[in-house]
Parts: C-alpha cells; structure tokens; sequence
C-alpha cells in the first residue's frame, strides 16, 4: 500500500475548513494556525503505526517423516503404512514384531489371516488376533487411513482383559459343575418320594413335593443357563467358522422352542435364501431363547410372528415378534444384563433364569453381528439379529454342510 493512499485528504481538509472559519469568526491567527497544526500533525501520526507484518505461508502437505519423532516414544505399538509397506515402526511395534520390520510388508511382518484380511480391504477397520506375540496373546489391531494409500496401525493388548475373562469363566464353569451332582441326586429323591404312596400322599406333602421339584428344575436350568453364558464367554475371540444355511435352521431351533403344546401359535416367514459363518449350535441357542421368550411373555394364544430376510446393509436378519404387554422405554437398555426382569414375580413364576437375553447378546457380537430390541407398551415387543452374510465364494462348500445338517422336524 502506497503512502498516497493512506494521507487522510479528508481529514485534512475538514481542519484546514475549520482553519478558515476560525479567521472569519475574529479568533487570534496565532491560536487559529496552532489548532491547524495540532489537527494536521495527530491526523499524520495517526497513519505512521507500525509496519504490516509478513504473511507467513505454512506448507500443509503430508509428511511421514513428521511422524516419525512424533510417534517413537509412545508406550503404544504404532505403525505407519505407505500402500501396505511399513515405514514407522515406534520403539514399542519394534520390540514385538522385531526391529527388521521396517520397509517389509505388514502381511508378511505380521503374517495372521485376519490382519491380512484387514490390509487387502485397504480401508479403515479393526481385528483381533492371536498369538502376535506369544501362543496365548491377543491383540486388537486398529487400522485407520489418513491420507493418499498412508494408514495408522495402533495395537492395542488385550491378553489381560482375556485372562480375568478366563478366570471368570472357569470358576463358573467349575462352581456349575459342582452343584449339578447334588442337585441331580435331590430331583431323583424327590421323583421317588412322588411316586410312593406310603405316608407321603396328603395334600401338604404334595404340594411341598411340588414346590421342591418344580424349584429343583429351576436351579438345573440356571445352571446350564450359566453354563452355557461361560461357554460363549470363553470363545468370544474365536471367529464361527461353519458355513451355515439359516431357513432351516431357524425354522427347526424355533419348533423345538415352541414344542408340540404352542406350535400352533408360531407364524414362519422365512423368505430370505441367506447363508453365515457361525456355530449352529449357538445360533440355534438363541432362536430358541428368542422364541420361548416371547411365547412366554406375550399374550396367552396370540400369534408369535418369525421372520427371515435381508435388511437394508444386506445382512441376514432374523426377527421375531410377539403380542405382549411391551416394556417400559426405560427398561429397554437393561435387558441384556444377567439376571435383569422387567417383572420378577412372573419371570420367576415362569421359569426364567434371568439370563437367557444375555446369552443371545454374547453369542450374537461372538459372530460379529447386532441385536436390537424395540417395543411399544400394550402391543408387544421386536426383536431382531442381523448377521454377517456368508462371502460368495464359501458358497460351493455349502453343499457338504447341508449334507451333514440334521434334516428339519
């Protein structure tokens, strides 16, 4: 900017305006002419500040070399990644998968199935793997692109969390089995003195027999209830992997729910021709949680209503709905907690354990899939699974699974 465009011409010539009516008005020239000079020489400064400062340009483009230092002392595993080629590797990545790593290819510096799958995709994404570094490790493996085939991988140690996973899990398993021999020897006294008609057949000691029974078989289901939660715990890292068809084998797990007293009630819709990786008998577990649930609770008689089809992400969703009472919004969130009831006396009346929801929200995320649960009070409850669909090309094994497949009752 030029020193002409910044005098102020109008300043100026407002004082020397003001100059000229003061000579007219009679005031002392002397005082006219130093008011002029004051008015001038403030207007003159006031433009003579200090000089504009100079435009520093920043160069915004990506480096990986600024990464480097950035990333080295962390305590976290990190890896920078140039079309799949490692070229930071920090102190800690150095110390577990070797200090030759950098300039090598991840696939083969890390040399796991899923870890491979993750890089080939070439996209943001998360796996977990075993073994990484010891037989018994796992590790999560969080990779994230940042810019122009450039990718952040962070690993993260998850071994800890899967060992007190573990110790749960056999104290369970332990504690079940040690309470199922006792209780196996109670059911069998109490059938034996039922059917003895020696001092034993007045109505008090019926109906305390029948009280014992019937809360000696609520124990047996509690226990391979908890039995059946530890057994997905223990194998929730572990990715199903038969090949499995789900028109039948939703249709047989939901019969074998309903059984021949509710088949009636049963509405089978099961149009979607879908296939998943999974255990079939964990999938039929909770089919069958599912169903007898809501032929439990909903409206004695009314119609539960089982469906198969595809949603909108094309997934597999299996989806059953009854005609209930419906629960509260406010309940909703805490279904899927262990020994949760939306209504104690009647699940217990009923012969819920309280962990049947649990169980089908374990096996479900163990297959990499999501539960929802929506209901409207007076009209009844939704619930829906949507799995992974099986990949096009495990399609020419699924003949030997369906050979092997029970055949549907």
């Amino acid at each position: 900017m030029s020193l002409r465009d910044t005098i102020p011409v109008a300043g100026i010539m407002l004082a020397i305006v003001t100059f000229v009516a003061m000579l007219m008005l009679g005031l002392d020239p002397i005082i006219s002419l130093t008011v002029l000079g004051v008015w001038i020489g403030s207007l003159m400064l006031d433009i003579s500040g200090a000089p504009e400062p100079e435009r520093v340009v920043v160069d915004q483009s990506f480096s990986v070399d600024s990464m480097r230092k950035l990333l080295e002392n962390s305590s976290t595993p990190v890896l920078v990644t140039e079309k799949n080629t490692i070229a930071i590797a920090n102190a800690a990545a150095r110390r577990i998968l070797g200090q030759h790593m950098v300039g090598q290819d991840a696939r083969v510096a890390f040399r796991q199935p899923e870890a491979i799958a993750l890089f080939n995709k070439d996209r943001s994404g998360r796996a977990i793997v075993r073994g990484l570094v010891r037989r018994q490790d796992i590790w999560e493996i969080n990779r994230q692109t940042v810019y122009r085939g450039v990718a952040v991988i962070e690993l993260i140690n998850q071994t800890a969390e899967a060992d007190i996973s573990r110790a749960h899990t056999d104290f369970v398993a332990n504690a079940s089995h040690e309470l199922r021999t006792p209780l196996a020897a109670i059911l069998g006294y109490v059938e034996t003195l039922s059917e003895s008609n020696d001092s034993l057949d007045s109505p008090t000691s019926q109906k305390f027999l029948g009280i014992i029974e019937r809360e000696g078989k609520r124990l047996q289901s509690l226990i391979s209830d908890l039995m059946s939660l530890s057994r997905v715990e223990a194998e929730k890292h572990d990715l199903p992997t038969d090949l499995i068809e789900l028109p039948g084998m939703v249709e047989r797990a939901a019969q074998d729910a309903a059984g021949p007293n509710r088949a009636e009630q049963l509405v089978l819709s099961l149009s979607a021709e879908a296939k998943v990786r999974g255990d079939r008998q964990q999938l039929e577990q909770v089919i069958r949680n599912l169903v007898d649930n809501a032929l439990k609770y909903g409206t004695p008689g009314s119609p539960v209503n089982v469906t198969l089809d595809r949603s909108r992400d094309s997934q597999a969703r299996i989806t059953v709905v009854d005609q209930g009472e419906g629960i509260a919004p406010d309940q909703l969130p805490h279904l899927t907690r262990r020994f949760y009831r939306t209504d104690p006396g009647r699940s217990r009346a009923s012969g819920g354990t309280g962990l049947g929801l649990a169980i089908v929200k374990h096996i479900v995320e163990r297959h990499r899939g999501r539960l929802e649960i929506d209901s409207d009070l007076g009209k009844g409850t939704r619930v829906s699974v949507r799995l992974p669909l099986a990949e096009q090309g495990d399609s020419a094994k699924s003949g030997a699974v369906a050979a092997n497949a029970d055949p549907i009752a």
